[in-house]
């Protein structure tokens, strides 16, 4: 009798699991929706090879603006572990704001122990497309390549290497960076996985409903309400694969404009 009863009692958990299961795949399916809080929390992707030179000085001074817009990179929090990218991986600027893991790979150049730095994507390397591509036009498409800040480079390899083969993968949540006025928001998403691009975006204050956000430029998006002293949480749709994932409470109900939160999901 007891063996019985433990049968019916491990079909009926079977059971059980197996319809969460299907109701789970309806509902996605359904809704288009998915809670980023549970199922979507980032974990780094894996290493790619490519390569990494650097610009500017020591001074990092030669790094501050750049095609993302970010103006004053001390201000804003970057300091000087930034990046620009090649075209390729910039992504008509859509990967502005993407934090990448690098380490020295594969040459005599690397520190001892091949650490790793992180560093933020703020800036674009052009074509040169006067050099070869492998021979100074290391940023002509369709390369993959990182023209790092000195000081971020020196964190890896010694700088008289001017070039050296990384290994590189996306790292971290969202971001999102506040600026505007009590009237208008305007927020850039940084650090976009899956296609690193964005077609939608909503906002939500502690006390309103979802708000629709209009396209700024790039990965910015706006919405003219007033939020102060609201927590906000942000529905974001992706271009590539047209999922929506929603982070929750990402900034606190004091959060301040100039400022960025990161939330820990992502694309995949």
């Amino acid at each position: 009798m007891a063996s019985s009863s433990s049968s019916i009692h491990s079909w009926c958990i079977s059971f059980l699991v197996v319809v969460g299961w299907i109701m789970t795949i309806i509902d996605r399916s359904n809704t288009g929706y998915v809670s980023a809080r549970n199922t979507h929390v980032f974990r780094p992707s894996q290493w790619a090879l490519t390569h990494a030179t650097f610009y500017g000085d020591e001074s990092a001074s030669a790094t501050m603006g750049g095609a993302c817009g970010y103006g004053n990179l001390f201000n804003n929090g970057y300091g000087t572990d930034t990046s620009a990218l090649s075209s390729t991986l910039f992504n008509n600027g859509y990967a502005c704001g993407t934090c990448y893991q690098i380490k020295c790979a594969q040459s005599p150049w690397c520190y001892k122990g091949y650490p790793f730095t992180t560093v933020t994507a703020t800036n674009l390397c052009p074509p040169n497309w006067y050099e070869d591509s492998n021979n100074g036009g290391w940023c002509n498409p369709p390369r993959t390549h990182f023209d790092m800040s000195k000081p971020a480079f020196m964190k890896i390899a010694q700088w008289k290497a001017g070039i050296v083969p990384v290994l590189y993968r996306r790292k971290g949540g969202l971001r999102f960076s506040f600026q505007g006025n009590g009237y208008w928001l305007l927020v850039y998403v940084m650090n976009v996985g899956g296609g690193g691009d964005i077609s939608g975006m909503w906002v939500k204050g502690s006390r309103t409903g979802w708000i629709s956000m209009s396209h700024n430029w790039g990965a910015s998006y706006q919405a003219f309400a007033t939020l102060n002293g609201q927590s906000l949480s942000f529905k974001v749709t992706s271009y590539t694969t047209k999922e929506t994932l929603i982070a929750y409470n990402v900034s606190p109900a004091n959060w301040n404009f100039g400022s960025t939160y990161q939330a820990n999901v992502n694309f995949h």
